[in-house]
């Protein structure tokens, strides 16, 4: 059976393989700051997203660890929950999950043959074809207002938050992780410009919460926050925290908030995820006091301790010693190079980067180099990464500066070559380490994970 798709005809997309490769073959229209499109987009399906509750999130490094939190503690509470996540590690289906589940395959096919006519129907027009995660964003909001009805939707934004696509909907708090820089290319080259980026997504009587420290940077919320006539939580200011120490590969530490103090505890590692715990408990907090939302101690307890997220410090490999981290901007190489000794104990530290092109290399760099004693260059399977030879020469630039005396550097293009030689030049005693873009973390967790069905993509 044919159908009519904006003024021409084209099968239905009858399997998953089909709507995901429709999906992908908008990638090369890229990313295009704005909402015109998507709501155009919404405007043409009546507006599901209004019939829905969200929790958004955005930030430079910390949002896909932050929804973890938040994801798990609702869940343990008894509540149904929608996470909306990028990019994935393993594949496509993982931006879409209710109830910690991909979205089955099927139900993804039917939304994008739903999709499709008005999407072309859109390119047609002088807005322009609807991008890729315009497509992903829409198809999201459908599977969570029409098919799968979660009690909350946890959204990250994809880049930025202002005309980050979705910012699109009204969500009953928002989170704003930290400000760094990232993407500087489109949100601007300043932690000012970047931190104005972030506070779009406060809306007019939500509440906001922040970890964000830089005075600049703080400066920009409360401005954007008073607009508004949103209550901003701020770390520091309207809630705090205090690490109490580690036991047993476990982080302990004392939430102070507002309404009251709470010791928690998360199995995930790293200082920096303290931060993203605590910024997660205080939009909680929120939530229980004055939305009604019913969210037990011990729930809330469990929920933090249980939370999980893949290639974030995380250990693949017990011989030799693994860890997967996508640190791929200048803050998360600081919170990775400060969390990794001590975590672990080693004798030496190889570690294996691939990186985009549109990066901070040289301050990312400066982080890594004092604390590696091997390090080997690659590049990611992917239209935009950065060639090795020149992520070798930022390095060698500063090897005088920055890097232990006896650093070793290796270029080796092909990624799969690479972690083999990482893997051959690991001892027990040693501990190896693939850091840089998601886009090889996802490569090379699928092949130590041996997941052959293993997707990757923005």
């Amino acid at each position: 059976m044919e159908e009519q798709f904006g003024g021409g005809t084209a099968a239905p997309l009858s399997t998953y393989t089909e709507a995901v490769d429709w999906i992908n073959s908008l990638i090369p229209f890229g990313i295009r700051p704005g909402l015109e499109r998507i709501a155009l987009l919404l405007e043409r399906l009546g507006e599901p997203q209004r019939r829905l509750k969200f929790i958004h999130v955005a930030g430079t490094n910390g949002k896909g660890s932050t929804c973890a939190f938040l994801t798990s503690v609702l869940l343990q509470s008894g509540y149904s929950v929608g996470t909306f996540t990028s990019p994935y590690i393993t594949k496509f289906t993982n931006r879409f999950q209710y109830n910690g589940t991909d979205i089955p395959e099927e139900t993804l096919t039917v939304i994008a043959n739903r999709l499709r006519p008005l999407v072309e129907e859109i390119a047609g027009s002088e807005l322009g074809s609807p991008t890729m995660f315009e497509v992903a964003t829409a198809l999201a909001i459908l599977y969570y207002a029409e098919f799968s009805y979660p009690d909350v939707v946890v959204w990250e934004t994809g880049l930025g938050g202002r005309l980050d696509v979705t910012n699109i909907v009204t969500p009953i708090v928002s989170i704003i992780t930290n400000v760094g820089y990232d993407h500087t290319d489109v949100l601007g080259d300043t932690l000012t410009k970047i931190a104005a980026e972030k506070a779009g997504i406060i809306k007019p009587g939500v509440p906001a919460v922040s970890c964000v420290s830089q005075p600049e940077a703080v400066a920009v919320l409360k401005a954007k926050a008073a607009e508004c006539n949103s209550t901003l939580y701020l770390a520091g200011e309207g809630f705090s925290y205090e690490s109490t120490g580690s036991r047993g590969g476990v982080q302990t530490f004392t939430f102070k908030g507002p309404f009251r103090n709470v010791p928690l505890e998360i199995a995930m590692k790293g200082e920096h995820q303290i931060s993203n715990a605590a910024g997660a408990m205080m939009a909680l907090e929120v939530l229980r006091q004055y939305m009604a939302f019913m969210l037990e101690d011990e729930d809330v307890l469990e929920g933090f301790r249980r939370t999980f997220w893949a290639g974030r410090l995380e250990e693949v490999v017990t011989s030799p010693r693994i860890v997967l981290d996508g640190a791929h901007n200048p803050e998360g190489a600081e919170s990775l190079a400060r969390s990794l000794p001590q975590i672990y104990k080693y004798n030496q530290l190889n570690l294996l980067m691939g990186m985009l092109a549109n990066k901070h290399h040289e301050s990312y760099f400066k982080h890594i180099l004092p604390i590696v004693d091997t390090l080997i260059l690659t590049e990611p399977d992917f239209r935009k990464k950065m060639d090795a030879e020149e992520l070798q020469a930022i390095a060698e630039s500063l090897r005088e500066k920055y890097a232990k005396e006896h650093l070793a550097i290796i270029v080796e293009r092909d990624w799969g070559k690479a972690l083999q030689l990482l893997k051959s030049m690991t001892t027990d005693d040693d501990l190896a380490v693939v850091s840089g873009t998601l886009y090889l973390i996802s490569d090379v967790r699928g092949t130590l994970l041996q997941q052959p069905d293993s997707e990757k993509g923005w």
